[in-house]
């Protein structure tokens, strides 16, 4: 009650010093923080993208914000512009709806998906890609693959949000890696000496990469491009006996999530390791438990993984790895460790995961781009 009542003078203090409602005093803008609930993306959206200060109030709360499902709807069409729409679900909340700001033209549909990161779609056709912020609406051409035939891309990822500094967009085609700086006019094309890397994730402010057999390697983005292989001990190769693994920065840990066995999920358990880089080389540790945190995995293997803080908050469970059931067509949450049993809702029978890659847009979890910023 004393602290209250410190933090309710110090409120009162700064009012009287307010020019205007950019100077409102942090301790009034987290209290409206807690009242619009950390599972209103609408409101929470409105409230970051206000102004620096407010933004900067939300930051704070924003590793337990819950990650959006993102699922295709039925294709609509008005009498001039037929559209793809994609429905947003607040896993807090309920579902919101077709949103206006998601929605992508019909003539994207000539590209395929490549991945997902910081709210971004990256699509590819032929020699050409273009990313697209799917809560903003901005979309953005790279110049054409420096590929002499024409190319798919497999993967693709950036390293922030389009309108972060030094914001680099890397992509997996004709067997190499390719670098393009958001803003430059050309790429820069580097690889692995196996081969390419096939996923990329950010981990205290660098940039982590891993290939089809589990090497991991650090991604330098300045003064050049370049890619650094992480000695990893033998002992810790188990992890290249998972069938499917997913990169997850998770606070102050980098994990390893996967499982053993097909594509198709039904019966098995995820298992999480921790990269220990006290040691050299570094090594994977098992995890028996996610503590008071949980990962939130899409069903296409491109897309980026995420992790929250405290799910109590907003009504989810920690130590969980959060899905989309196909079976129930809603997501699920599977705790660490044991089999698979939904969410309390569903029996072991109706709990049916696909994990793939397709050209379309598969069921993902997502942060908008301008919470991705503060993350």
């Amino acid at each position: 009650e004393a602290a209250i009542t410190f933090e309710r003078k110090d409120c009162v203090e700064a009012m009287s010093e307010i020019q205007g409602w950019a100077d409102l005093p942090e301790c009034l803008l987290h209290s409206i923080v807690a009242r619009l609930g950390l599972g209103s993306a609408p409101d929470l959206l409105a409230f970051a993208a206000t102004c620096h200060s407010w933004g900067a109030a939300f930051s704070g709360s924003l590793a337990t914000f819950p990650p959006l499902l993102l699922q295709q709807a039925v294709p609509c069409s008005n009498n001039l512009v037929p559209r793809h729409p994609y429905l947003v679900t607040d896993i807090a909340k309920v579902n919101l709806g077709p949103n206006p700001c998601s929605e992508i033209p019909l003539q994207l549909d000539l590209f395929s998906f490549m991945g997902a990161s910081y709210g971004h779609l990256i699509l590819s056709h032929r020699n050409s890609c273009i990313v697209v912020d799917l809560f903003r609406g901005i979309s953005v051409a790279p110049p054409p693959l420096p590929v002499n035939k024409p190319t798919e891309i497999s993967y693709g990822a950036l390293t922030a949000p389009l309108t972060s500094r030094n914001s680099h967009l890397i992509v997996d085609a004709a067997l190499h890696n390719l670098f393009w700086r958001v803003g430059s006019n050309s790429w820069v094309k580097c690889s692995t000496r196996y081969g390419t890397i096939k996923q990329i994730v950010v981990f205290k402010g660098r940039v982590f990469g891993m290939d089809s057999d589990r090497r991991i390697f650090k991604v330098h983005l300045a003064p050049e491009i370049s890619i650094q292989e992480l000695p990893l001990m033998e002992c810790s190769m188990i992890s290249r006996k998972l069938s499917n693994a997913w990169l997850v920065p998770c606070g102050d840990m980098l994990l390893l999530v996967g499982f053993r066995g097909p594509l198709v999920v039904s019966g098995v358990t995820f298992e999480v390791f921790h990269l220990d880089l006290s040691f050299e080389p570094a090594l994977w540790m098992k995890v028996d438990k996610l503590e008071n945190w949980a990962i939130f995995i899409s069903t296409d293997k491109r897309s980026q993984p995420l992790s929250c803080k405290n799910p109590e908050i907003w009504g989810g469970r920690s130590n969980c790895i959060y899905c989309y059931n196909h079976d129930a067509k809603r997501w699920t949450a599977l705790e660490l460790g044991k089999p698979l049993q939904g969410d309390g809702t569903e029996s072991n029978s109706n709990v049916f995961i696909y994990m793939g890659c397709d050209s379309r847009v598969q069921p993902m979890w997502v942060v908008p781009s301008i919470l991705s910023l503060r993350r």
